[in-house]
């Protein structure tokens, strides 16, 4: 399996669609993600500006020049680049959309939580449907950025991704094909220039499945229209 495909290759940056398993940094002697990119795109200097899990599937920025890379940490610092992601879960929250807001703290097995205090939250808005019964899609919209954001999110309204080997449960991460969260869309203006991708799952079972094809068409295919639940 390829770790990644390119979605597009702009003067400036690149942006991939990375698949599910894949380690952005070298780990064991193994090339990572980036690596990888470079060697099969025949780039001798790129810039990482974010990163995703290794067990998150979808869209990853790379910059081309230093200047560029500059400009994109502005842009992430200032909450100019607005992401989506797509999760499945097997577990229905008390709300099929809302809000998901808190501090964030470690707890056990390198995890995170959330806190009871509010001094510098992680901020994520989300959007429910069932794909079939005891199943629903999850498109969420992060506002901020922290460690597993998404991940504990969902793990506190109970309703933890399928798959994940952190927070939802030991078997299930286990006869899982994968963790089933991918980053679906994001868009940005660079230079003057307004850019948007999205590019679905292409890996797993549940995700290619025709119930969840068809949400994602007709309901999710443009998330920035969306009425989203308020912040």
């Amino acid at each position: 399996m390829r770790s990644f495909s390119l979605v597009t290759d702009n003067d400036n940056f690149l942006v991939i669609n990375k698949s599910a398993g894949v380690n952005f940094h070298t780990e064991n002697n193994e090339p990572g993600l980036f690596e990888q990119v470079k060697a099969e795109l025949g780039y001798s200097d790129l810039y990482p500006v974010h990163r995703l899990d290794k067990i998150t599937s979808g869209l990853l920025l790379i910059a081309k020049n230093k200047d560029t890379a500059a400009k994109f940490s502005t842009l992430f610092e200032e909450r100019q680049v607005q992401k989506f992601y797509l999760a499945i879960s097997d577990k229905k929250p008390k709300k099929k959309q809302g809000l998901i807001k808190g501090d964030m703290e470690k707890s056990r097995r390198g995890g995170w939580k959330f806190a009871s205090s509010l001094e510098n939250p992680a901020i994520t808005q989300f959007f429910s449907h069932s794909i079939k019964p005891g199943f629903r899609l999850y498109l969420i919209k992060p506002h901020t950025g922290k460690t597993h954001q998404i991940r504990v999110a969902l793990k506190c309204i109970k309703a933890p991704i399928i798959g994940d080997p952190l927070y939802a449960d030991a078997w299930q991460a286990v006869k899982s094909d994968r963790c089933y969260l991918h980053a679906y869309s994001i868009a940005f203006t660079l230079n003057d220039e307004h850019f948007s991708f999205i590019v679905p799952p292409t890996e797993g079972e549940l995700f290619q499945e025709e119930s969840t094809q068809s949400v994602i068409t007709e309901m999710y295919s443009d998330p920035a229209t969306l009425a989203w639940p308020k912040l």
